[in-house]
Formats: C-alpha cells, structure tokens, sequence
C-alpha cells in the first residue's frame, strides 16, 4: 500500500512555509553556530560545537519529516467541505470512537478484539485459542473554518469517511460593519 498523508491546503501552505524557512534562514543560522564553536578550537571537548551539531541534525530530521509529508500529501477538500478517510479493512462502525477534544482536534480511535477458540466438547479442553486485538488513533487539527455541530462520520466497504463542513464565506461577511463616528 502507498503512503498518504492526508492534509487540507492550509496544512499544506503551511508546511511549505515552514519547509522553506528551514531550507533558508535556519540551515544558514545553524551554519553560523556550528562555525562560531569551531572557531573556539579544539573539538573534542567543545560543548557548543556539540550542541551546534546536535541542532544541525534535528534541523535535518525535520526537512526530511515535511518532505516526506508533502511527497505522500493526499489533499481532500472542496469549497464546501473537508474530508477524512481512514482504511479500516474488517471493521464495523461499532470499532469507532469519533469526537473532539478541548483543543480543537478531531480524534478517531479505532478497537477491535477477536477470540477464536475450537474446544474438545468431550473434555472440555481448548483444542486450539487465538487473541486478536487492533487499536488505532489518529489526531487532526481542525481548521477555524469548519462547523464542528455538523461533522458526520459512516464506514462503508471498510472505509471510514469524516465529512468536515466548512463555515459560509457570507457567515464571516455578514459580521462586518461599518460604525459610525460620533
């Protein structure tokens, strides 16, 4: 199965942002260290020259992460609305758990436990026992555009489907006025 990351196009302008913050200011800050704490001498025992270093990497480790992301990005939205689609293979809706948190985030939790068990009726013995148990969770930010009372979830042909509403344009508009100076 291919990677896919899942993200709107706000997500993705911002990761593309970041990304090209990363691959420009910061790489040239973190040069600008790593060269400061050279010139300090010898570096095996130059705490800023490792410290430099150890930025560099974790520097790295995420342009790598948001290039990965925007390589596998599957972007789901129309001008009405977003959608969330989770593979759940053998699952039912009774295997979910949707809701939203204090932070604004959509989480989706996804259980399933199986036994399997062929006893010797004549002994009342377990021939053979299987266990079986899956869980799955996945947080996702909403955006502040979306009208949260009205977001609705099915699972169809072992596919959960998260359809997000988006807020009016003209809902925003009609908040604005003109005040008058007395």
């Amino acid at each position: 199965m291919a990677k896919e990351f899942k993200i709107t196009s706000l997500r993705l302008a911002d990761l593309e942002k970041e990304l090209n913050y990363l691959k420009t200011t910061r790489e040239r800050e973190v040069a600008a260290m790593i060269a400061e704490a050279r010139s300090y001498g010898d570096l095996s025992e130059n705490s800023e020259y490792d410290a430099a270093k150890n930025e560099q990497a974790k520097l790295y480790g995420r342009i790598a992460e948001i290039e990965d992301v925007l390589s596998h990005a599957v972007i789901i939205e129309d001008e009405n609305e977003y959608k969330v689609e989770v593979a759940a293979p053998g699952m039912t809706k009774e295997d979910f758990k949707v809701h939203i948190n204090e932070d604004n985030e959509l989480i989706v939790t996804m259980e399933k436990k199986a036994e399997q068990k062929e006893e010797d009726k004549k002994k009342g013995t377990y021939l053979r026992r299987e266990f079986s148990y899956t869980k799955f969770q996945q947080s996702l930010l909403l955006p502040d555009n979306v009208v949260r009372e009205k977001i609705a979830a099915k699972v169809e042909n072992g596919v959960m489907t998260i359809e997000i509403p988006k807020k009016k344009e003209t809902e925003a508009a009609v908040a604005a006025r003109q005040i008058e100076v007395r």
